[in-house]
């Protein structure tokens, strides 16, 4: 899979992105999502995921992932469809992850930065290929699915 990383912040370590992308990597072909499949992963601060998330979601706080599907169709769009030999790759959206409320909430996990930042990615990724927790049963559904990513990557809790 192609991965962009972004890290507006500066304190994301080089070991830490390469850590972030080849547990999207596990968690793709846990999917079993093409290898010419794109997406991004943005790193920021709390000021501009609040910004973000009071203009796309209407609430005013820094939040600790938000996801962008490309796949997930607005009231009244229809499905861009490319297909044939010139087709452009699937891209599947767009990851931020705050990586101050990623430092807070692994102090209040008692787990590594490292580890937090592992579930925020795959929490997104999940999220962007149609996942959700808005009922009981879907929550179950993906935050199993999370914890077998997790695990079978190696990063527990």
């Amino acid at each position: 899979m192609d991965i962009t990383l972004m890290d507006e912040t500066n304190t994301v370590t080089r070991e830490q992105l390469n850590e972030v992308e080849r547990l999207l990597n596990v968690a793709a072909e846990q999917l079993e999502i093409a290898d010419s499949t794109e997406m991004s992963v943005t790193f920021m601060d709390n000021q501009h995921i609040q910004e973000i998330n009071r203009e796309y979601r209407q609430k005013d706080s820094p939040t600790d992932v938000i996801s962008f599907a490309l796949e997930e169709l607005g009231e009244g769009e229809l499905p861009v469809i490319f297909e044939g030999a010139d087709a452009l790759p699937r891209n599947l959206g767009d990851i931020m992850i705050s990586v101050e409320k990623a430092k807070e909430q692994a102090l209040e996990y008692d787990h590594t930065y490292e580890r937090e930042l592992g579930f925020l990615a795959v929490h997104g990724f999940l999220h962007l290929n149609g996942y959700d927790h808005m009922t009981e049963e879907d929550e179950k559904e993906m935050f199993d699915l999370q914890r077998k990513i997790l695990d079978a990557y190696g990063l527990t809790r």
